[in-house]
Formats: structure tokens, sequence, C-alpha cells
């Protein structure tokens, strides 16, 4: 496979994906369960965790998606097993992008579904235990630093119904000053689309 386009790491986590959800464990028990994507565009992920004093002890987890969607599960994963909740609910995009050793420019938004179940997941664990949220304590990437618009604004703005480059400009003023931020803004509204859909 000459022009295979990952990194060594990203086939293996395809090819032999951990932790996946198999049919024969339908009624795994877990603690925490997110699910998050959009089966329009082909990507929705669930995620089941197992939690014991604060620390994330098992997971499973299920994909309609790309290889880089699997690989990206399958090594985030391997990755939060004993890691606590605060520690978990941090990890970026970014950071399994990292661990895969890369992906391509155009695959980068697949690895987002992982993080987002993954918070989904300990979130429901949180509220169903009665136990203080830890929304807000994520890592946030700033879009635009002239005017600190974050990923968190866009993904807000998504939500309400923004699409366009314009639409976002109108309700975050994204852009207004040097503009340099454009194209990351709407790679980040593109992986929106993909968690979120119409």
């Amino acid at each position: 496979m000459s022009d295979w386009l990952y990194s060594d790491v990203v086939k293996d986590h395809f090819m032999n994906p951990k932790n996946v959800l198999m049919e024969d464990e339908s009624r795994w028990p877990y603690d925490g369960k997110g699910v998050v994507g959009n089966i329009k565009c082909g990507d929705q992920m669930l995620i089941l965790l197992r939690i014991s004093e604060g620390k994330i002890t098992d997971i499973r987890w299920k994909t309609y998606g790309c290889a880089s969607a699997i690989a990206s599960t399958s090594i985030l994963s391997e990755a939060v097993k004993g890691m606590t909740l605060e520690d978990a609910y941090k990890l970026r995009p970014e950071d399994i992008v990292a661990k895969l050793g890369g992906l391509p420019s155009n695959k980068i938004h697949c690895s987002v579904l992982g993080d987002k179940a993954l918070r989904a997941a300990i979130d429901d664990y949180l509220e169903k235990n009665n136990l203080p949220p830890l929304a807000g304590q994520e890592h946030v990437e700033v879009i635009c630093s002239c005017l600190n618009v974050t990923d968190r604004d866009l993904e807000e703005a998504y939500k309400a119904g923004d699409r366009t480059w314009d639409d976002i400009q109108a309700r975050t003023k994204i852009g207004t000053s040097c503009g340099q931020c454009k194209q990351r803004a709407m790679e980040k509204m593109h992986e929106f689309e993909h968690l979120y859909g119409e």
C-alpha cells in the first residue's frame, strides 16, 4: 500500500482497534455514556466508561467513521485508562493526533469526535452521581487573538445556526481586525458540521 497517507501507528490502530464495543458486549455495564456526531456525515461515536474512585478503569467505544476516527478513538481509549476524570476531560484532539504521529490535514476533524464523546460520557457520569460538573475546564483554542474568539464561541455560533464566515462575523466579530483567522475558523465550523450536522 504505497499510497497510504497515515503513520504506522494510525494503520495499527485502524487495523487492530483497541477497546471496541463488541456485539457480545451489548450489555457491557458502564458508569458513563457519551454519544456525539452526525450520522448524515458518516461520523458518529459512542463511548462507555467504567469509573472507580474518580479514575477511568475501563472503556468501550463504537464509531461509524473513517480510518482517522477509528484510529483516534482506539488510541484515546488506551490513553485514558487509569486517568483521573479531570485529566481525561482536558484531553485535546491535538494530543490524540500527536500520539498517532499526525493525520492528513483534511482528516483532523475526525479526531474531535473521541474527545467530545469522552467528555459527554464523563458529564453523564457526573450528572448521574450528583457530582460537580467539569464543563468549562476543557482546553479552549483561541481562534481570533485580536478579539479573543475561541473555538467554544464558534461552537455556540454553530449551534445557534451560523454556517458561513459572514454569519460568525456578525455574531462574534471574528476577523474584523486582521482577518488572519478565517481559515482556522472555517475549519472549526467544518468540524462542528461533522459533530452536529444539520
